[in-house]
């Protein structure tokens, strides 16, 4: 489980008893060692992907990408660093949040599916 993706949890979270069951989890994960957190490397290379596509950076054998305004930049911030801390541990990255990886894609590979190829639902 991503810190990235329990906080959005959380900061959604529509009442205490939810709050409560997310805290509950945080402590499983932490506890058996599957709370995936982002480092210092991942916060500054998240940092240069979103330096990229705001200014429309060519990406590694491809051309230049569509720059991104600063209002998506603060949005997708949360998936870069989530795509950053997937890849460094060499983790399957599952979400149907499809188009912002497709994004992030041209400067940080990570492996990713959809939910819906993943639970074979």
């Amino acid at each position: 489980m991503s810190a990235v993706v329990l906080h959005e949890l959380t900061v959604g979270a529509k009442d205490q008893g939810r709050l409560r069951e997310l805290g509950t989890q945080r402590l499983q994960y932490e506890r058996a060692g599957t709370l995936l957190v982002p480092n210092g490397e991942d916060w500054f290379l998240a940092g240069k992907v979103i330096n990229s596509l705001q200014r429309g950076r060519k990406a590694a054998n491809k051309g230049k990408t569509p720059k991104i305004s600063a209002d998506e930049s603060r949005r997708i911030m949360r998936d870069v660093l989530i795509a950053r801390s997937t890849k460094r541990e060499n983790a399957l990255l599952v979400t149907d949040n499809v188009s912002d990886f497709e994004k992030i894609a041209s400067f940080c590979k990570v492996r990713a599916v959809t939910g819906k190829d993943f639970f074979g639902v």
